[in-house]
């Protein structure tokens, strides 16, 4: 498939972030914008502008007026906008990948297996003329039926982070408009070039205009969308604080809101674990997109005998992993997202050691060859982590993992359920009884056994409890269709004496 756009450039002239509204590539009218640094580099490869309200208001104008033909569009129809939409982007699936290293800082390989969730939701939305299916009852009483439908709700819109810029917002979008709904998709202005380059695949997809837009900015574009009179529902991923932020602000003017939160997510270590496999699993969950990921291990629990043989393991583990620039072949572990969390990382550490840890393998200080300055954070390990340390509680994100030790299986679980968090838990054991206990008692909503990164398939809710989570209906699977849809109910009687003869 070719295409009438230019290849992007990082290292030569700035890619130009554009706003995508009714159809158009629009340049905002804007005084300032956010510098986008490659973070494995420290260079400057966009520049993203900070919008206004004014970019929000002609963003819902064009999906409000889009809204009324799309909805009539028959779902049969829809959907095989995706079915394109899934198939270009595969196709571009390497390009897409690079954009996402270079503005976001993960490997190549972690790039692409964040896209190949992407499609997934892609795929699983396009199943929706059975997902959307309603009910109905007859004769509920003498000559009178009732039935369930389901309506789309308008104008729907998704704040993203920078973690995962290309898969979060199709934990959304593919349902919204496969469901009958007109969209707008905020992304975060650290990450903006993922979401400028897949809407140019969605521009040659052929989508009506207004039914998929894009606007750029920071909280002045976030406000207008929480309070925007015509946008109903809004999704969110990012830190608890702003969470709240989101759910109460989107919730006072009247729209229904998914707002994921932080995590603290511990992983429990029985003595009867496989020890090799736990170690590498775990350390893969740690230390994966450098830890800056919703479903990251924060802190391990190791239970009984299995804390010297696993801490040797995971202390060797993290100090060999390969760290550099994630395009480089081998390199296992790319930079933090920017200088402001390489600081942050380093103060955390300092401050379990201060409370009492101890850092067996000590990531900061970094300097890559020929990337110095890049904003690299070796993996760490804080030992011997006091309970109820200010560092046990604090969600990190970055490629650090906490040890923590317990007597017994009651004891860990206890620990796990003591935290605010409730995003995953996961558990390594040989034993069926452990691992249906561990499961029906865990407070956290994603569950892993022998599973270090308890991600849900499309098809399932990525389910958060506690302070991970602010709503009701969760991303993907059905909880998106009933997020992005209203229910009807009709109660219908036909009197013979009315029905017309011919």
């Amino acid at each position: 498939m070719t295409f009438d756009f230019q290849p992007l450039t990082f290292f030569g002239e700035l890619m130009e972030i554009l706003n995508y509204i009714n159809g158009e590539w629009v340049k905002p009218k804007v005084k300032e914008y956010f510098d986008v640094i490659n973070p494995a580099t420290g260079k400057m490869i966009a520049k993203t502008p900070l919008g206004t309200r004014v970019d929000v208001d002609a963003a819902a104008k064009a999906a409000s007026e889009a809204f009324p033909a799309w909805r009539r569009t028959p779902v049969n129809d829809r959907v095989q906008y995706l079915f394109k939409l899934r198939n270009i982007m595969r196709e571009n699936a390497d390009e897409i990948a690079r954009i996402i290293t270079n503005e976001c800082g993960k490997t190549l390989e972690e790039a692409k297996a964040e896209m190949i969730r992407a499609y997934e939701n892609v795929e699983v939305a396009c199943g929706m003329p059975m997902m959307m299916k309603g009910d109905v009852v007859e004769d509920i009483a003498s000559g009178i039926d009732e039935m369930m439908i389901r309506q789309p709700v308008g104008v729907c819109a998704t704040i993203a982070p920078f973690n995962f810029p290309g898969m979060i917002p199709f934990w959304y979008l593919p349902y919204a408009i496969a469901a009958g709904n007109t969209y707008i998709i905020k992304p975060s202005e650290k990450v903006p070039m993922t979401m400028q380059f897949i809407m140019k695949l969605i521009e040659q997809v052929g989508f009506p205009k207004g039914v998929v837009n894009l606007v750029n900015g920071a909280k002045d574009v976030v406000d207008g969308i929480l309070e925007h009179p015509n946008i109903r529902a809004i999704t969110f991923v990012g830190s608890t604080n702003i969470a709240k932020y989101i759910y109460a602000t989107a919730a006072s003017h009247g729209k229904r809101v998914q707002a994921q939160g932080g995590a603290k997510n511990p992983v429990i270590i029985l003595p009867d674990a496989d020890m090799e496999m736990a170690t590498k699993i775990v350390a893969d969950s740690a230390f994966g997109c450098a830890g800056q990921r919703c479903l990251a291990v924060s802190f391990a629990v190791t239970v009984g005998d299995a804390k010297n043989q696993f801490t040797e393991l995971i202390c060797d583990a993290a100090s060999s992993r390969v760290v550099g620039y994630g395009l480089d072949s081998g390199v296992q572990m790319g930079p933090v997202i920017n200088m402001a969390s390489k600081s942050r990382v380093e103060q955390l550490i300092a401050l379990g050691q201060s409370e009492g840890a101890t850092v067996p393998v000590d990531g900061r200080g970094t300097l890559i060859k020929g990337y110095e300055s890049g904003h690299f954070i070796k993996p760490t390990i804080l030992a011997d982590v006091p309970r109820g340390s200010e560092i046990a509680k604090t969600e990190i994100f970055g490629p650090v993992l906490s040890l923590m030790h317990v007597n017994t299986v009651d004891d860990a679980i206890e620990l796990v359920n003591s935290g605010q968090y409730g995003n995953q838990a996961s558990l390594f054991t040989s034993s069926g009884n452990a691992a249906r206990k561990f499961r029906y008692e865990a407070e956290a909503g994603n569950i892993g056994i022998n599973i270090g990164v308890a991600a849900p398939m499309a098809f399932f809710p990525f389910s958060g409890w506690k302070d991970s989570f602010f709503g009701d209906m969760h991303g993907q699977g059905m909880d998106a269709v009933e997020f992005f849809t209203q229910k009807k109910i009709v109660v219908e009687r036909w009197p013979k004496e009315w029905t017309r003869k011919f």
